[in-house]
């Protein structure tokens, strides 16, 4: 009888805990501290992407024009706009509500960093861009909008 009620226990345990994963999804409208921006995080195929839905500046103050990934080090790809910019991207879940293996793309500097993303809580999740390994690197906290 112990060894059913301990069974018992650890699937009910097991069982939290995926529900806890499935609640806990970074699918939806993301913005970060600067609030800059917001992202929305959708499923591409089996795994998690992630653009850029709006820009608190749209525009680009010396021309008016809207904003375009200028700084990207392939030039035919230097016109194409910001709004809309897939710059996450192959997400796939780890554990933990922790989504890893992705890149992240940052228009502002050019550059492409290895990124994994961890939900906190319900509306709150940790983004981190890293080189090599993800002991170094930058966090941010992003907190959903919708």
């Amino acid at each position: 009888m112990k060894k059913l009620l301990f069974l018992l226990v650890v699937l009910a345990l097991a069982g939290s805990r995926l529900a806890s994963a499935q609640t806990l999804s970074p699918l939806g409208v993301w913005t970060n501290a600067e609030k800059k921006a917001t992202f929305e995080i959708y499923k591409c195929g089996d795994k998690l992407c992630g653009k850029i839905v709006t820009l608190a500046t749209p525009n680009d103050p010396a021309t008016g024009k809207p904003k375009t990934d200028s700084q990207n080090p392939d030039p035919k790809l230097r016109s194409r706009p910001r709004l809309g910019l897939v710059f996450m991207q192959g997400f796939k879940y780890d554990d933990d509500n922790k989504w890893d293996d992705g890149k992240i793309y940052d228009p502002e500097s050019g550059k492409t960093y290895s990124c994994y993303m961890k939900m906190e809580s319900a509306n709150a999740m940790e983004v981190k861009g890293y080189i090599g390994f993800s002991l170094i690197g930058k966090s941010q906290a992003w907190t959903r909008v919708k």
